[in-house]
């Protein structure tokens, strides 16, 4: 892993500072490091790149920032056959593994092919009106069927490989990946699932029966949501960053996509050790 191309969240106040310590250390180590054009006008003297060329250069993207700035560099990937690390300098950061003071050791570990893989599944989503497909995306985290700026319930038909599960009246549905379960889906309510559970989740936003549940199904069934009544704006929201609207009579479709995501972590990366010092579960590491 000689050659690095970084994508940061050039808003975070802390990027500059960070950047220059990635810099030098990676300098030090004999890295090559490629920045996109944002990127690059925080770093004096670096060479800024359009996305292609860095992706068809690098060995592995570095994503500085949240796991917004992951979901970014996933999008501009575009199903490349690249890994992903995540250096995190945003809040939670469940995908951005990489805390602040371990910035150094990964450097070195990457100069040296010491570090972990986690695969990580993607949803294909299509969007169909009159039998006719309207767009598709790929979501690391999830699909969400919402409304817009104002809350209006909704009727959502909801079935999985062609079987009726049943009408949903809510203010939105969210289909999530494992890992996008402890993304809007544990707002929700929905259930935690680790990376490589076969397997995602179908969350309610504020259904409006007490019986409804969150529901996990196996990663090789199809869903898909009818939009059957709304009384007013709704659209379907991929990973929080792309989608579009959407009209009565809709369909959504989602399933497991043919593309996966390479996550890399440090040797010893423990998937609950994230849980437990992110959502401030007692008990410590073994």
């Amino acid at each position: 892993m000689k050659k690095i191309g970084i994508i940061a969240n050039y808003k975070k106040s802390r990027a500059p500072a960070v950047l220059s310590q990635i810099w030098s250390k990676a300098g030090e180590l004999g890295l090559e490091l490629y920045a996109d054009e944002c990127t690059a006008e925080l770093l004096e003297g670096a060479q800024p790149v359009s996305y292609d060329e860095m992706f068809d250069t690098v060995d592995v993207v570095l994503a500085l920032g949240g796991d917004g700035t992951m979901l970014r560099a996933v999008r501009e990937l575009d199903g490349r056959d690249k890994p992903i690390i995540g250096f995190n300098i945003g809040a939670l950061g469940f995908m951005t593994s990489v805390a602040e003071d371990s910035f150094d050791r990964a450097l070195e570990c990457l100069a040296n092919d010491e570090y972990d893989i986690s695969q990580r599944m993607l949803l294909h989503c299509s969007v169909l009106r009159d039998g006719k497909e309207l767009g598709h995306y790929h979501a690391l985290n999830d699909a969400v069927v919402t409304n817009g700026p104002i809350s209006r319930v909704m009727t959502l038909d909801v079935s999985a490989n062609d079987e009726p599960i049943t009408s949903y009246r809510c203010d939105g549905l969210i289909v999530a990946t494992p890992t996008g379960s402890t993304g809007h889906s544990l707002s929700a309510g929905g259930p935690i699932l680790p990376p490589e559970t076969g397997a995602f989740v179908i969350s309610l936003i504020c259904p409006h029966t007490l019986s409804s549940r969150p529901l996990v199904l196996s990663d090789d069934s199809k869903v898909r949501i009818h939009v059957m009544e709304t009384a007013g704006d709704i659209l379907l929201s991929v990973d929080g960053q792309v989608g579009q609207d959407l009209s009565l009579d809709d369909y959504v479709e989602v399933k497991r996509s043919a593309r996966t995501v390479s996550m890399l972590h440090l040797p010893g990366h423990s998937y609950f050790d994230v849980l437990r010092q992110k959502l401030g579960w007692r008990g410590k590491s073994i």
